[in-house]
């Protein structure tokens, strides 16, 4: 495994740097995995009103558009529920909601519901009109953004629960996805409010987390992304869960019932929506500027992320895999810290390679080859330098060793100029080059004097 040094903080590069020192390209090189991947695919992003209150709408916006320039198709649902509050605090009414199991459903009679439509229609300006900025030296500018919003969702009422009617509370009853997909082939972002309107005409209130999950469902998105108030869930220690399963995070539920309701409903919502064959549900504090940048381009991201089984994927490489390897070996290969193997040579052996991809980008890579008499090479074992320490060389390494044992190999062998004392670790022995197999001692570099360990799998 080699290690190299992870990049620097932002700072102004002095007038004698090169351009190819400025920090920003190594942030523009590591994103590049992301941007491919991500390219094409349908993401729905979803904001409690809070976040317009905690940071407001300036930077979200510029994330988004920066998101879209990039070719990610958007469809935008915003919430409003402070804006609903203040609009009842005006007119001076009083809010009202369930009880029970209910509790924190808003009950919204007809006086209510206007505040409902002035609270979503102002905010939906506000969005609008932020996305329509274009003013030089800013994220905004030469962006020529459509946004289109309308009567997307149909829904249908709430009803009458524990004796309590909820009125003109409503819930998603129909998506119509062939209109937003027509948007999102436009180069469209499409924006949702947290309204819906049924057959007859009538108006409901809904929440901006069954809009989304609906949505997204509907479309079968690639992702959901809740911007939200609540703090996340943590672990028996303390700290916070970042990557869950379906099946953990129903038992997480069932086993902490101190869960607020509001983020057990979310979570029970994700859940449909991973059912319905969303890949992703990300869950982020809405308070924090750039959350969304963060969590969708950097490895741990800020948030946590729920899927449907294990996020991470320990695998066997396929040819598909070969340009992700390469940009893994290829740095490391220019500092002489990998012996040179090309692209020619990687297809040629890339059944002899497993590879380690969270979310779909690798970030490790190694190699078994087979040699007479039960013994084998494990070579090229990298792993990204932004994630080093993560345990992924660890994982990489137990994932070889696992193969050479079901291929019969007793002895593995490595070849490591800079990492002599990881290996030493984890159950190496330092060896020379005469205890070397033959046909790998004909080819050994005496110009690079690489040491030479073994370890036996019996």
């Amino acid at each position: 495994m080699a290690a190299s040094t992870p990049n620097s903080p932002a700072k102004s590069p002095p007038e004698s740097e090169t351009p190819g020192n400025f920090p920003f390209v190594g942030w523009l090189r590591d994103v590049a995995p992301y941007i491919h991947s991500f390219r094409e695919k349908t993401f729905v992003i979803a904001f409690a009103g809070e976040l317009v209150q905690e940071i407001g709408l300036e930077r979200i916006i510029e994330d988004i558009a920066m998101l879209h320039a990039m070719g990610m198709r958007i469809v935008l649902v915003h919430g409003i529920r402070p804006q609903i509050e203040e609009q009842l605090t005006l007119r001076q009414i009083k809010s009202q909601f369930g009880q029970g199991h209910m509790n924190g459903y808003r009950i919204t009679d007809a006086a209510a519901l206007e505040c409902v439509k002035e609270a979503a229609g102002e905010l939906r300006l506000d969005i609008e009109a932020a996305f329509s900025r274009g003013l030089p030296n800013t994220p905004m500018a030469g962006s020529r953004i459509s946004v289109i919003s309308g009567n997307f969702i149909t829904a249908m009422p709430f009803g009458v629960v524990d004796g309590v009617d909820f009125v003109h509370t409503g819930l998603v009853r129909k998506v119509d996805s062939v209109s937003i997909k027509l948007s999102l082939d436009s180069n469209k972002i499409v924006l949702l409010s947290p309204l819906g309107f049924s057959p007859t005409g009538q108006a409901f209130n809904l929440s901006f987390e069954d809009v989304a999950v609906s949505t997204a469902a509907a479309l079968k998105a690639d992702k959901i992304v809740f911007l939200t108030p609540y703090s996340g869930l943590h672990d028996e220690a303390g700290d916070l869960i970042t990557e869950l399963s379906l099946a953990q995070m129903q038992e997480y539920i069932s086993s902490h019932p101190e869960i607020p309701s509001g983020m057990k409903a979310l979570l029970t919502l994700s859940g449909k929506a991973i059912k319905a064959g969303v890949s992703r549900v990300h869950f982020l504090p809405c308070n924090r500027d750039g959350a969304l940048l963060e969590e969708l381009f950097t490895h741990d991201g800020v948030g946590m992320m729920l899927a449907s089984s294990g996020i991470e994927n320990l695998r066997e490489a396929n040819q598909d895999d070969v340009g992700g390897i390469l940009q893994l070996t290829m740095p490391l290969e220019e500092e002489g810290i990998l012996a040179a193997r090309g692209q020619d040579v990687i297809e040629r052996d890339i059944d002899r390679f497993s590879v380690i991809e969270h979310d779909r980008v690798l970030f490790g890579c190694a190699a078994l080859f087979p040699f007479p008499n039960g013994i084998g090479e494990l070579a090229c074992l990298v792993v990204d330098p932004d994630v080093q320490g993560s345990g992924d060389g660890e994982r990489l390494l137990k994932r070889i060793e696992a193969r050479a044992k079901k291929e019969g190999i007793k002895k593995l062998f490595v070849l490591t100029t800079r990492t002599e004392h990881w290996f030493l670790k984890r159950g190496f022995m330092r060896s020379s080059v005469d205890d070397l197999p033959e046909e790998r001692k004909q080819i050994y570099n005496w110009d690079r004097k690489s040491m030479v360990l073994t370890k036996n799998l019996t």
